[in-house]
C-alpha cells in the first residue's frame, strides 16, 4: 500500500471524524433550544453513551497507528509539536481501553482532559503550518514545526488528522461523562 493511499484513507476518516464531532456538538447545542432536538439529543446520546470510550478507544488507536505510520514506515521524522501531540494521544490508548473494559465513567474525564489538550497543540501545529511567521522559536530548526509533509483534499495535514481524532475523542468522552446527568432531565412525556 502505498503513502499517498495511507494519507488518502487517514483524509477521509479525518472528514468523517469532523462530519460526526459537527452533527454531534450541533445537536447538543440545538437540544438547549427546542424541546423535539432535546429528545433528539438524548436518543443520541443514550444509544452512544455505553459504548463511547470503546469508540473514542478506537479512534485513539487509529490515530497512533498512523501516527507510527507516517514515522516509522513513511518516515516522515515528527516535529517537537508531532511529538507533544503524541504524549497526549498515545496514553489514551491505554486509559481509554481500561476506561471501557471497566465501564468507569471517570476516565471519560481524564481522556477528555488530555483530548482537549492535545486539540489545543494541533491547532497550533495548524496555524504554524498556514502562517509560518507565527512560529516563536520553540521547534527544531532542522526539523520545523512548519514543514507540511502532505495535504490531502488541499486542508488535511498530520496536525489536522490529529486535531480531528482529539475533537472526536472529546465529543465521545464528554458524551459517556455527561450521559448519567442529562439522563436525568430527560423531558418525560405524559400520555
Amino acid at each position: 500500500m502505498s503513502v499517498a493511499t495511507v494519507e488518502s484513507f487517514y483524509g477521509l476518516l479525518a472528514l468523517v471524524a469532523f462530519g460526526a464531532v459537527v452533527v454531534l456538538n450541533a445537536l447538543r447545542a440545538l437540544a438547549r433550544l427546542s424541546v423535539g432536538a432535546r429528545e433528539t439529543w438524548h436518543g443520541v446520546a443514550r444509544a452512544i453513551a455505553p459504548n463511547a470510550l470503546g469508540m473514542a478507544w478506537f479512534v485513539a488507536v487509529l490515530a497512533t497507528a498512523g501516527s507510527l505510520y507516517f514515522s516509522e514506515v513513511a518516515n516522515f521524522e515528527p516535529c517537537t509539536l508531532c511529538w507533544y501531540q503524541r504524549i497526549a494521544m498515545y496514553p489514551l490508548v491505554v486509559i481509554l481501553a481500561i476506561a471501557a473494559a471497566r465501564r468507569e465513567r471517570s476516565g471519560a474525564v481524564y481522556a477528555a482532559v488530555l483530548a482537549g489538550l492535545g486539540a489545543t497543540i494541533s491547532l497550533y501545529h495548524i496555524a504554524l503550518e498556514w502562517f509560518p511567521s507565527l512560529e516563536s522559536g520553540a521547534c527544531d530548526p532542522d526539523n520545523p514545526c512548519t514543514l507540511i509533509w502532505f495535504r490531502v483534499f488541499g486542508f488535511i495535514s498530520l496536525p489536522t488528522l490529529a486535531l480531528a481524532a482529539f475533537l472526536l475523542i472529546l465529543t465521545l468522552t464528554t458524551i459517556r461523562a455527561t450521559h448519567d446527568e442529562d439522563a436525568d432531565s430527560t423531558p418525560r412525556r405524559t400520555p
